[in-house]
């Protein structure tokens, strides 16, 4: 998830608080597909994923298969490899990845030997704009992804299942972009802004935010600096979900998030460039009715100072205008004004 280029019968589990839900368009995979599947066993070690029914054309039968999808297919770790004494002139697996993304600087875009049929090379160009200014990140083709996987060492994947697994990275990377941005609109011009939008709760903020950035001429325009996927760490949130949902299933999802991200992006202040985090956990939901896979995206800033003030004001800040009466206090106003 999220690469770029260069269980009475229990009910449906809640969606995590804050998290924002996206549906799968036409064409997407089933939810029962691989990559739904969850990354992380919650306070477990190693990390085990999971098989799912379904109805997806990947094959189920082979666990090892479906961790690969469940996640991105190129390790997108921190550490380096430790070169031998009789190696050492061998370049180091950290020096071949890209530090935007920590992925390989290149992948073949041509097809795989005893490939059993073609894949599209072409990539889509993503609504991100790169940190650097020169343009917005790429998606990586069918046969790209295809040959990823087999570099890992996954050559058991079925590659009628490719092009459906670009289509939803690509999707839920927009979802994750498209909050992140709300988020930016929100707090990058600072604190006390970002009380004035959300001091009236989310049913309120997006017409607060119009009315300020009608006043200051439009709105903020983030980057993204660079990217790291991180599907066996999972969050504090994450885990404390895990344990509520143990606790009371029947509230909180008993399931863990199926990978997690971290995103720097950059946020003008006052002139200078800041670079912030966001954590971003994938979570998947029951499918709706129509058959449509749901997920949820649990995104907001990393638990820094600011970030954790920008937390509580966005989601404090709608708590306590529910539970204060804050919209009958508005009816009322408006009610005396007439």
């Amino acid at each position: 998830m999220g690469w770029f280029w260069s269980d009475a019968a229990p009910t449906a589990p809640a969606a995590p608080p804050s998290a924002s839900k996206h549906r799968a368009q036409a064409g997407s995979p089933p939810p029962g597909c691989p990559m739904h599947n969850r990354t992380v066993e919650a306070f477990s070690s190693p990390v085990s994923s999971q098989n799912a029914a379904s109805s997806c054309p990947v094959p189920h039968g082979n666990p090892s298969a479906n961790a690969a999808l469940s996640s991105c297919p190129i390790t997108q770790g921190n550490g380096a490899s430790t070169a031998s004494e009789t190696a050492r002139d061998q370049p180091s697996l950290l020096s071949k990845l890209n530090p935007l993304n920590y992925m390989f600087h290149n992948i073949s875009q041509e097809p795989a030997p005893n490939q059993s049929q073609a894949l599209p090379t072409t990539r889509d160009i993503s609504s991100i704009p790169k940190g650097d200014g020169s343009g917005n990140w790429e998606y990586p083709s069918p046969q790209q992804m295809y040959n990823a996987l087999l570099r890992k060492g996954y050559t058991d994947t079925d590659i009628t299942a490719v092009e459906s697994m670009v289509a939803v990275h690509n999707f839920l990377n927009e979802g994750a972009w498209s909050e992140i941005v709300d988020w930016e609109r929100r707090f990058g011009k600072g604190l006390l802004r970002g009380w004035q939008v959300s001091k009236r709760g989310e049913e309120n903020a997006p017409l607060e935010l119009r009315r300020l950035e009608a006043q200051e001429g439009g709105p903020v325009q983030p980057t993204l600096i660079r990217f790291q996927g991180r599907p066996n760490d999972m969050t504090p949130k994450a885990a404390l979900l895990q344990l509520l949902g143990r606790v009371y299933p029947s509230k909180f999802n008993t399931e863990p998030p199926f990978d997690r991200h971290d995103w720097y992006v950059s946020r003008d202040v006052n002139g200078k460039q800041k670079e912030v985090r966001y954590v971003i956990d994938f979570y998947s939901g029951p499918p709706e009715p129509t058959g449509e896979p749901v997920f949820y995206l649990d995104v907001r800033p990393a638990l820094t100072p600011t970030g954790a003030v920008e937390r509580l004001m966005r989601w404090g800040g709608d708590v306590w205008w529910r539970a204060s009466g804050g919209e009958v206090r508005e009816q009322n106003r408006r009610s005396t004004e007439k």
